[in-house]
């Protein structure tokens, strides 16, 4: 099938590249020249595990092309995807301003039947208004259909070639059966297509999401109340998530969720409540207390050494949001980078993806190393913001022998408690006891 993919970000690439390497004929399309002129020699702008591999081969094949001509790309192809940024405004509320956009030039520039399909998460209610935008100045026949993305980022690849569900919002005949072809390759091994009004489409991707970030929120405020009453995080999680009606995944308590899709959903969400009538009690709740357990971390650290840390250097390893990503967006590391410099601190970070796009945002004002254990000299203390997999079994002698002192704060409960007691690190992590190792200093 030929298939137009309006907009290379995350959604987008992604979206592009899994169906032409099923066979389709894909062309991309984007207004940033350099970044298209880049895509065509073959280079991934975004970090996602194995897409480069699938992402060249489908170039290499000539299935992938990419334009800054929308007319090129439109007259090529019969389905065409939305996948545009949605970015927050002030209040909340999603900008669709990129999507209504390009949905009027489509009606301007279409010259027979096209499915025209919503892949960016909008509020409920938006296949109606790029119906309406587009339908300004169409002098064909077309349908506007929700198909929105459950992708995570770091198995982004895996999830779009093996879906646990496809959810499509139509209400037209002909716009099923074409997107039912499309994606039968997707669901060979059984897994389900989900056919709905395309409001309830809308609707599925902002509750997936918010349900997921209350999940996590939860299991945070836990985490906290564990550590005043001497209770273990990770034994509570383990009895909890061995309830079939609970499940155990989302339930790692941490400082708090972040990335392009959780703050900006469970916000859109909240506003699109307030749009109606609505009060979600439980998602304004999410949202506050997400923000607080982003500080966490560095409450603890103040709390160790007092709030004025002027003078302080500390070694911090992670920024992306998570691991397997470079994406930066709402990560609790910038957060307490923040915070740190305001306190007089010195910040030394690793991470493996994601320090160019810090540095677009702080610039120089930490130092960036090339790799972690660069990272730990002459620092007072190590702080863990990420969970990525070279993390997790370090070399605690020589993590010992480059910090001033042997003080670890674990924002992803990475460590065994007994491990760092044998070790002689005072060692804090989230919802689970201080460890003092060989200190004797109490901690309040």
């Amino acid at each position: 099938m030929n298939i137009a993919v309006v907009g290379t970000g995350y959604v987008g690439l992604v979206t592009g590249t899994c169906f032409a390497e099923t066979g389709n004929n894909v062309i991309c399309v984007d207004i940033d020249k350099n970044k298209v002129d880049m895509m065509r020699k073959g280079v991934v702008p975004i970090y996602e595990p194995h897409l480069d591999v699938i992402f060249d081969r489908n170039i290499q094949q000539k299935r992938l092309q990419f334009t800054t001509n929308l007319k090129e790309a439109i007259d090529q192809s019969q389905i065409v995807f939305l996948a545009l940024p949605t970015p927050p405004g002030e209040d909340g509320s999603a900008d669709l301003s990129y999507v209504l956009a390009v949905a009027e030039e489509l009606g301007e520039i279409m010259t027979e039947y096209k499915v025209i399909i919503d892949k960016s998460t909008v509020p409920v209610g938006t296949a109606e208004k790029v119906h309406e935008a587009v339908a300004k100045k169409a002098q064909v026949d077309f349908d506007v259909v929700s198909n929105p993305e459950f992708l995570r980022e770091g198995f982004a690849v895996d999830d779009f070639l093996k879906p646990d569900r496809v959810v499509i919002g139509t209400s037209s005949a002909k716009a099923r059966q074409i997107l039912e072809k499309l994606y039968k390759p997707f669901v060979r091994q059984g897994n389900p297509i989900y056919f709905m009004d395309e409001r309830s489409a809308e609707l599925t991707k902002y509750a997936a999401n918010a349900f997921l970030a209350t999940k996590i929120t939860f299991m945070n405020e836990i985490a906290n109340f564990c550590e005043l009453v001497g209770a273990d995080v990770d034994a509570v999680r383990k009895g909890v998530g061995s309830d079939s009606r609970i499940g155990n995944r989302f339930l790692f308590s941490g400082i708090g969720y972040g990335g392009s899709c959780f703050p900006k959903d469970v916000q859109a969400l909240a506003k699109s409540g307030k749009d109606a009538g609505y009060n979600f009690g439980i998602i304004e709740s999410v949202m506050k207390v997400n923000h607080e357990q982003k500080y966490t971390l560095i409450r603890k650290v103040k709390n160790y050494y007092g709030d004025n840390l002027k003078g302080k250097t500390f070694a911090l390893w992670g920024l992306a949001f998570k691991p397997d990503t470079d994406d930066i967006r709402e990560a609790p590391s910038l957060y307490m980078i923040e915070d740190l410099l305001a306190a007089g601190a010195k910040v030394k970070t690793f991470d493996p993806e994601a320090m160019e796009n810090v540095k677009k945002i702080v610039g120089d004002s930490i130092m960036y190393c090339a790799n972690q254990y660069d990272a730990l000299e002459g620092a007072d203390a190590l702080l863990i913001a990420t969970e990525w997999p070279v993390f997790r079994a370090p070399d605690f002698g020589k993590i010992k022998g480059l910090l001033k002192e042997n003080v670890i704060f674990d924002g992803r409960n990475l460590y065994d408690l007994t491990n760092m007691r044998d070790n002689e690190f005072y060692y804090e992590s989230i919802g689970r006891k201080t460890v003092l190792g060989h200190y004797t200093k109490e901690v309040e």
